[in-house]
């Protein structure tokens, strides 16, 4: 089984506070991830996560995501990439202490994108990767794109495009909060097209600087994806465990995201 995790950039950086790691916080979730390997190590992980106060800050500076054209565009273009890579290094730094076999992959080196959206980048290493039992590690980052010169991809619609040539049955999107909200503020345990009309009244944005969109364009996104076969789950990773435990399938935590008619 195939899961791609997301770590939400907001749960491993305070997106109010520009270049703030949460080592605790990733370090636990790198210990929980390895212990879920150490105790089936036939899981087939790729790890994805935001770019939080690292990359958005300094995307939003130069407004990469609308396009670049000018000379202090493509400046600020390569500053962005060099922040993600930035925050790319503590992460893994963490996941290889805890002894996770990590293998980066910078998207940016082969993304090529269209208005915004994903047209092709390579993934055969990732495929070996994953078939030898290490764990790719990509992350939202910037794409030479054939309408607006340059913009940013966000890890989701990484992960989109991975589940299209990769067999993922799992998608985990590991974030602040426990799922998806209720206006009455209760999570949400369902959402698939049939009710998404009636819940998309209570989806927001995202607290902090965040130029990829908030939750709403998350789930949107997340809806497009899901098939028969595959699942998206939203749940929270400040409660210790709860990323282990839902990886080796002991819980169902926060909210699921999938194919019309399904019910669990």
């Amino acid at each position: 089984m195939l899961t791609l995790v997301k770590l939400g950039g907001s749960l491993i950086t305070d997106k109010h506070v520009e270049k703030k790691f949460r080592r605790d916080v990733m370090q636990r979730l790198a210990d929980e991830i390895a212990a879920v390997l150490d105790r089936s190590p036939e899981s087939r992980i790729l790890i994805g996560h935001g770019s939080g106060s690292f990359g958005h800050f300094a995307a939003k500076k130069a407004n990469t995501i609308r396009g670049v054209k000018t000379k202090e565009e493509w400046l600020a273009f390569a500053n962005v990439s060099m922040v993600a890579n930035e925050l790319n290094y503590l992460v893994c730094e963490c996941l290889q202490f805890a002894g996770v076999p990590v293998w980066r992959f910078q998207p940016s080196a082969s993304l090529l994108s269209r208005d915004g959206e994903v047209v092709s980048m390579s993934f055969q290493g990732i495929s070996t990767a994953l078939s030898m039992g290490i764990v790719p590690v990509v992350f939202g980052d910037v794409s030479l794109d054939s309408v607006l010169g340059g913009t940013i991809v966000s890890t989701e619609k990484l992960f989109f495009y991975l589940a299209s040539v990769l067999s993922v049955q799992r998608i985990f999107l590991v974030g602040e909060v426990d799922g998806v909200y209720a206006v009455d503020q209760k999570v949400i345990p369902l959402i698939n097209s049939e009710n998404f009309s009636v819940i998309s009244e209570s989806l927001g944005g995202s607290a902090g600087v965040d130029v990829t969109g908030g939750m709403e364009t998350k789930v949107i996104d997340m809806l497009n994806l899901v098939t028969s076969f595959m699942t998206i789950r939203i749940f929270s990773g400040l409660i210790p465990n709860l990323l282990r435990s839902t990886l080796l399938g002991e819980t169902q935590p926060g909210t699921l995201i999938a194919k019309s008619g399904s019910k669990t």
